[in-house]
């Protein structure tokens, strides 16, 4: 059988994510083409190297002829002071979307955060229907490039998967991930979930495992199909005698967010 795409685009190709979906996408597509501004190596079989800039509308243009699907992990990916958020994720959205109006691409999965809404309490559940509520320049950047998404979707038809991704490691490091843990498998089953459901429309999914703690509900989002395989829990007592008390007087401790509610300012 062959491959559901003839030339898939993975943007953020050296960052640590895209490293691991380097080699998993490659079943998807018969040419794999990898893209950031960071070292990409070798391209091996069935790749193309095409480093470009964001920030550089032709650039991005160019980076999308001849691709029939894109997954976008391109970007700033932590709290910086605001210019190189602006370039790369603010502007650099738009850039590839219009590039992707140009030429006809209709489906992108784009990397959002769980800091577009991470100044909710860890005490409070909540949805893709819920309210933004952003902590930090990074997480105003994807809550834009989320809306950037829906108004692309709602004019040119170009279907998106706005993933609000956890905390995807090896393993999660503290206890606030073992509610935000998305092991690397697990982010292959949502990517690929994205990819290839027969109609995906707008849709905002939260990139969690299946964690025994909770705080975000992807039921508007079951349509995609994504059913995570892994959990947290064996970690737990690990990290539970690492770190036996919880301090509720520190907002890192209270908020969904972690160390991002107050990183900054950087003046």
């Amino acid at each position: 059988m062959s491959p559901p795409f003839n030339r898939l685009l993975l943007t953020g190709a050296a960052g640590a994510l895209g490293r691991q979906l380097r080699p998993r996408l490659k079943r998807l597509c018969t040419t794999l083409r990898l893209s950031d501004v960071g070292d990409l190596g070798a391209a091996a079989a069935g790749e193309e190297l095409r480093p470009a800039r964001l920030e550089d509308a032709q650039a991005v243009h160019a980076l999308l002829d001849g691709v029939n699907a894109v997954v976008h992990l391109g970007g700033v990916s932590t709290e910086q002071p605001w210019q190189p958020i602006l370039e790369a994720n603010v502007m650099g959205v738009v850039h590839l979307y219009e590039a992707a109006r140009k030429h006809g691409v209709k489906r992108i999965v784009f990397a959002s955060s769980n800091h577009v809404t991470g100044f909710y309490r860890q005490d409070e559940v909540i949805s893709p229907l819920d309210p933004v509520r952003p902590d930090g320049f990074y997480g105003l950047s994807k809550a834009w490039g989320e809306n950037v998404a829906r108004f692309y979707f709602d004019r040119h038809g170009i279907e998106s998967a706005c993933l609000r991704i956890g905390s995807s490691f090896p393993e999660p490091k503290d206890r606030r991930m073992l509610a935000t843990w998305l092991s690397y498998d697990d982010l292959d089953r949502l990517v690929t979930a994205c990819l290839t459901t027969p109609v995906l429309g707008h849709a905002i999914v939260y990139g969690m495992s299946d964690n025994t703690n909770v705080w975000w509900d992807n039921t508007s989002a079951r349509h995609i199909g994504f059913r995570p395989q892994d959990s947290s829990e064996r970690f737990r007592a690990a990290l539970e005698a690492k770190q036996p008390t919880i301090d509720l007087n520190d907002p890192t401790s209270i908020h969904q967010g972690g160390a991002f509610v107050r990183t900054g300012p950087f003046d």
